[in-house]
């Protein structure tokens, strides 16, 4: 009789804890890499605050295009890329986060996007405009 009630109170602990333990394993530094050439091209620093993830340019690497946002719109126009918070708002999942926004510095757009872990050191990050068939995708590597 205890182990009927216990496992409806064993699923609802799970199920309550899943996406916040998705943050621990999002939360970090990663090398961002170019999806055209998969060549590194930033630091990037993921970090959640009031409950979403967002994503700030710790370091822009030797293979990036640029390091001022000269295609950018309003303030980041003209501003340097680091410390630029270009990844904003993702609602944490299970194994990911979604429905946020991602600046790509280099054509000074704004996509929709997601994020999934495919392994505990490789990220997938989809932006798209519309829906998620119409985008691109990039790999992040975590650094440790």
């Amino acid at each position: 009789m205890i182990r009927i009630v216990m496992l409806p109170m064993l699923a609802a602990i799970i199920t309550l804890t899943t996406p916040y333990s998705s943050v621990a394993q999002l939360v970090g530094r990663w090398t961002a890499m170019g999806d055209m050439d998969y060549k590194p091209k930033a630091i990037i620093e993921i970090f959640e605050a009031d409950g979403k993830l967002h994503g700030r340019v710790e370091e822009v690497l030797p293979d990036a295009a640029t390091t001022i946002c000269a295609k950018c719109d309003g303030d980041l126009k003209g501003k340097p890329i680091t410390g630029m918070v270009i990844l904003k708002d993702l609602v944490i999942t299970e194994n990911g986060a979604k429905d946020g926004k991602i600046l790509d510095p280099a054509s000074g757009n704004t996509y929709s996007c997601y994020i999934e872990l495919e392994s505990q050191d490789k990220l997938k990050l989809r932006g798209y405009l519309g829906f998620s068939l119409l985008g691109r995708t990039q790999y992040w590597f975590r650094i440790k």
